[in-house]
Order: structure tokens, then sequence, then C-alpha cells
């Protein structure tokens, strides 16, 4: 664990009823003479992006819509949506979407410069700075990119996702509204919600952790564990899709406080040469990477005091050998009964990749480092096979 640590945090957070009322109190307030709001055409049609827009619009403030953002992008995608929005002249941002579209919005805010863009970001990302003021609106309760520092893009001429990472992009304002992830999809609320878990126990499992990333790591995890199955398969079940909300800004937190370890290390070659859901990589690889680290000694120790906070059974089991077992159990029953795939066949992926898998994997540096078991290539050809 860090004997030294931070939080930095949005200025201010807006949850529970009628949140997204606030949108209209943060323009007046900043006095914004245009607004660019980030989404993308999926969920203008689902119908998501209706509410933000309508208090926009009756707030009389001009705005501008940029929504031609396609899934899991690559860094040019996102330097073409940064470069429309430096057209538009706005002076407010307000983002509604997953985790790609905030995190195009977050780059956005500080890349209003010509001097640079996206791709020297990639090698040097502290030299940015917050230009333009930023609200974020999360429409799944899974990425926490609402909360954190980091945008995730693809680098498609080395088949990899990255990081880039700038506490200039912490959101100034983030709106929690349970009613944009009423109607979210059953299959995009599951890997969302599972990618969610992934943070609160990597983040708690970390090299990095420290009593910050602890305190939201567990009350993250508690909310999941208990809470996910129900806010996935039942659409009128707003009391756990409320605390999914909030468990999935707690994993953010978490991250910009800790940080994940192996099992985002290794999900980044999936999204980047087969383009797989985050969410979908990391549940597939949660189990796997959490029975690899549970080897350690110190690991087996922090899955057991997760047990302690989130198991609220009455017949309890008592070693830490069993409580640690217990917690990885309980990820896999929850991605197996959200029905997300567990193997790489499901997408075509071919047994003689793996070499490559493993190349690309072992690269994620930034984020293995955080693993408090070492991963070595072997160690990473072993995870991968198991879902080959």
């Amino acid at each position: 664990m860090l004997t030294k640590y931070s939080l930095k945090m949005p200025r201010a957070v807006f949850g529970g009823e009628n949140s997204m009322d606030n949108i209209a109190e943060i323009i007046q307030k900043l006095n914004a003479k245009k607004v660019a709001m980030f989404t993308d055409k999926g969920l203008r049609k689902l119908g998501l992006f209706d509410m933000p827009e309508a208090v926009v619009k009756a707030s009389g403030v001009e705005y501008y819509v940029l929504d031609d953002l396609p899934a899991e992008p690559s860094y040019m995608a996102v330097q073409a949506v940064v470069d429309e929005f430096k057209k538009s002249g706005a002076d407010l941002i307000v983002a509604c979407g997953g985790g790609s579209v905030m995190d195009a919005a977050k780059l956005a805010s500080i890349l209003v410069t010509d001097e640079y863009g996206v791709k020297e970001l990639l090698d040097n990302p502290g030299m940015a700075q917050k230009c333009v003021p930023i609200v974020l609106i999360p429409t799944t309760a899974g990425t926490g990119a609402e909360v954190t520092p980091n945008a995730i893009v693809g680098v498609p001429e080395r088949e990899l996702k990255i990081g880039i990472v700038n506490e200039n992009m912490i959101a100034d304002y983030v709106i929690l509204d349970a009613r944009l992830i009423k109607n979210l999809p059953r299959k995009i609320a599951a890997a969302t919600g599972v990618d969610a878990l992934a943070h609160c126990i990597e983040c708690f499992t970390s090299n990095k952790a420290n009593p910050f990333s602890d305190m939201y790591a567990l009350e993250g995890c508690d909310l999941i564990l208990n809470n996910i199955e129900k806010a996935c398969d039942d659409p009128n079940a707003m009391e756990e899709k409320n605390r999914m909300q909030m468990a999935a800004y707690y994993g953010g937190l978490a991250i910009t406080a800790s940080g994940t370890t192996a099992v985002h290390a290794l999900s980044y070659p999936l999204g980047g040469k087969y383009h797989i859901a985050h969410g979908v990589s990391n549940a597939m690889l949660l189990a796997p990477v959490m029975r690899f680290n549970a080897e350690d000694p110190s690991v087996k120790e922090r899955l057991a005091m997760a047990y302690d906070r989130c198991c609220h059974e009455a017949e309890r089991v008592s070693t830490v050998e069993e409580k640690a077992a217990w917690m990885i159990a309980r990820m896999e029953a929850i991605v197996k009964h959200l029905e997300i795939p567990t193997s790489l066949k499901e997408f075509n992926v071919p047994a003689e990749d793996l070499e490559s898998l493993v190349e690309s994997g072992m690269q994620v540096t930034r984020l293995l480092v955080n693993n408090m078991r070492k991963v070595t290539a072997d160690d990473a050809r072993a995870i991968y096979t198991q879902i080959l």
C-alpha cells in the first residue's frame, strides 16, 4: 500500500431526484455563451440524450451537438471530434454518454490548442492544460469516466488501447441521474457493471491501494455484488440502478486514488485489436486474473477483507482461503448470470494469436506495475490460454 496518497475530485457532484436540472444552474453560474454537447448516435436513438438536451435548450443558451463518435474509438476518431469541437467556439462542454463519449469530451477540454493533439498526448499527456470547463453525465453504471483523469483511446498501429492520464481532465461537474440508465439494454448494463466491479476490486488489491481508494473501492464492491443482477434484469429496479450508478462513481474515485491492475492491462489488447467491448474483455479476465493474484498471500488477505465487507449471507465462511475463494466464485457467478461471454472463441480470435496478445498485454506496464503479484510473459500466456 502507498504511504503517501492523494485524491483529486470534481468541483461538484449532483445526484438524486431531478439532478439533471442542475445543468441550467451551471450554465448560469459560468455565464456560458455556447455549449458543446457530446454524445453518440446510438444514445440519441435510444432517447437518452433527450433529457440533458431539453435542459440546455430551455436555458436559452446556444448549443452545438457532436455525436459522430464510434464505440471504442481510435485516437484518430477522437481527434476528428476534437477538431470539430474547436471550430464550434463553445465555452462549456456538456457530455452525456458512456466512457468513450466522456473520454472524448475530456480530451477536447484540454486540446483547444493547435500546437498538439491526441497523438502527442499518448507519449506526453502532462503537456495539456484545461481550457474549457466540463460537465459529465454518465449513461451507464460502469466506466467511472465521469470522475477519473483518464481517457482511453485505441492505437491501431499498436493493436492496443492506451490510457492518457492528466489531472486537468477531471470534470468540473458531474451529474448522476439514474433515469438515464433505466432503459439501458441489459447487455450493455451487464458489461459496464462488471467493468465497475473490476475497477473496485482491482484498486483494492493494487500496489497503489491506500485509505482513500479502499474506502470507495470497498463501498463500490459491496453495492455491486449485492445489486448488479437485479439492476440489469429488472428495468424498473430503480433503487438498485441508483446504487449501481453510485458504485460506478466510487469505482472511478478508487481509480483516481489508486489504479487498476492486470485485469485491465491484459484486456487492452482485446479491445485494441479485436474491438471487444471494454467491459466484456474485463469480465472475461476478471476471475482468471484474480485467481492468479490470490496465490499471493497479500492479495488473498485483501480479498478476505472484501468478503467481510460485501458478503451478507446468513451462512458465512471463516478462513482467509475460503473468503478469497468465495469472492472469486461470486464474480464468476455474476458474469455467468449476466450472460457475458467468457471465451474469445465467440469473437473468432484464433489460438495462433496467443503470442501477439501476450506481447501487447506486457506492454501495458502503466497498469502491470500496480499488480501485487508480478505478471511475467509466461503468466500472461497462461491467463490468456484460459479464455482462448
